[in-house]
Parts: C-alpha cells; sequence; structure tokens
C-alpha cells in the first residue's frame, strides 16, 4: 500500500484506521492514493475482526479534494481508482467514522455523505467548490446533501460554494460534533471503539435501514420486522441481552 496513505487495524478494539498521508500538499488526492484508498476499504471490510472504519489525515487538513493536475490527466469513468473509492465507502457495511481537521474541500467534503458519523475540529472549513471549477458535484452528493440538509440549503452549498466553518456544518447536519483540534483524533477514535464494541451484525443492519431510501413507512416496517426477528434469533443479541439484564459491560 502506498506511504501516501497509512491503514493500521487494530483487531484487538475492532477499529481499522484509514488516514491521509500527504500533509505537504494539504492531502490533495491523486490517483496513487485513491488506489490505496480502495485497497484500505477492501480490507477492512473483508476483515472480520474490524467492526468499524475511521478515516482521519495526517497534519492539519483532511484534505483540499483531489490533485487537480493529476486528477485532469486522467480518465475518469468507473475503473478509474477515484471511482473504486467512492464505491467502495458508499457500499461499506461497517460503520465509517470520519475525523475532519482542516480543508476537506471537494471530494474532502462529499465522502462524508457516505460516513455515518463525522467528527470535526474547530478549525475545519468544508467546500464545494465544483461549479466554481466548472464542474457538477460527485459521489452521489446531488442525491445525499439534499435529502439530508434540504434543497435550499443543497443549493446554498454547491451554487454559491462558499466556504463553510465548522459550526456551519454542525448546523446543516454534515459534522455530528465539534471539538477542539487536539482532542478531534481521540474523540473519533473513541467512537469507533465504542462501535465495535456493539453487536456487529446488528450495527450493519442499522446502517443498511439507515441509508436504503427505498419505499414506503409500511415497507420499512415490514422489513424492520423482518430483520429484527433474524436478530432476536442470533446469538450476538443474546448476549447483549444477558449482558443488560446482569449489568455487565459487552464484550
Amino acid at each position: 500500500m502506498s506511504s501516501l496513505v497509512l491503514f493500521t487495524a487494530d483487531r484487538d478494539k475492532g477499529v481499522a484506521t484509514i488516514r491521509f498521508n500527504r500533509p505537504e500538499k494539504k492531502n490533495a488526492l491523486n490517483a496513487e492514493m485513491y488506489a490505496a484508498l480502495g485497497d484500505a476499504i477492501e480490507a477492512a471490510e473483508s476483515d472480520d475482526a474490524v467492526r468499524a472504519i475511521l478515516l482521519c489525515a495526517a497534519g492539519e487538513n483532511f484534505t483540499a479534494g483531489n490533485d487537480l493536475a493529476d486528477f485532469a490527466s486522467r480518465p475518469q469513468d468507473g475503473s478509474s481508482p477515484a471511482q473504486r473509492f467512492l464505491y467502495g465507502i458508499a457500499r461499506a457495511k461497517k460503520p465509517l467514522v470520519a475525523a475532519v481537521d482542516g480543508y476537506a474541500v471537494g471530494v474532502g467534503l462529499t465522502m462524508l455523505l457516505h460516513c455515518d458519523l463525522v467528527y470535526a475540529s474547530r478549525r475545519a472549513k468544508l467546500r464545494a467548490p465544483f461549479v466554481d471549477l466548472g464542474l457538477v458535484p460527485e459521489a452521489g452528493s446531488s442525491l445525499l446533501l439534499p435529502r439530508l440538509v434540504g434543497h435550499m440549503r443543497a443549493s446554498e452549498v454547491f451554487l454559491l460554494s462558499e466556504m463553510i466553518s465548522a459550526e456551519r456544518a454542525r448546523e446543516l447536519g454534515i459534522v455530528n460534533q465539534v471539538v477542539e483540534p487536539g482532542e478531534l483524533d481521540a474523540l473519533a477514535l473513541q467512537v469507533c471503539e465504542r462501535l465495535a464494541r456493539k453487536a456487529p451484525s446488528a450495527v450493519r443492519r442499522t446502517k443498511e435501514l439507515l441509508r436504503d431510501p427505498s419505499g414506503g413507512t409500511v415497507e420499512r416496517m415490514q422489513r424492520e420486522f423482518e430483520l429484527f426477528a433474524e436478530q432476536l434469533r442470533s446469538d450476538e443479541a443474546r448476549a447483549a441481552i444477558a449482558s443488560f439484564f446482569e449489568k455487565r459491560p459487552q464484550r
């Protein structure tokens, strides 16, 4: 795997960490990094010991977005390294947690819409500059952002392309919590460890339900009933319920 992306899996704690590692370029993503990120997502997803995935970055910036010189020189089709990574996070069954410091620009913002929990430092700055670059949004963001924040606010983010502060991102619902820069990594890792201690199939299936936009209320209730009944029969549910009655922590 590239030295520009650091991948570690703490199997005892159930957490895989994927860290952008090009701080001298504000972690701008090039093809080499995208290829490594695709490998990292696949490795984390296929490792049964990993139950949560943390996306973070070295230095003081999450990512300034695509390395435009590199990106523009390569074909962007369904088989490109960038597309492979983005499809990977869109299809990820395990919870994705992001720790955002400094700039999260372009794909640095849109990839957050595929995360299940996002934490940001007070100095984080998010921006979707696609229209200003003569481009359109990517990574499914033209669907995901309006669903998350509403049409008017999504239009503000994409059409005006202004910088968004960490607090504004929290108000919009893109970020869960804003903390001091020195507290960011520890908080995000702690959240991953909490997720990893929970019943893994219950976490995955809850994520599946939350991410599935199809059907109406009745159809969703039926699907929930099906999954609830399956989970109730599982060993992990029996263990979790026993832990509750015995007043002892899980795992």
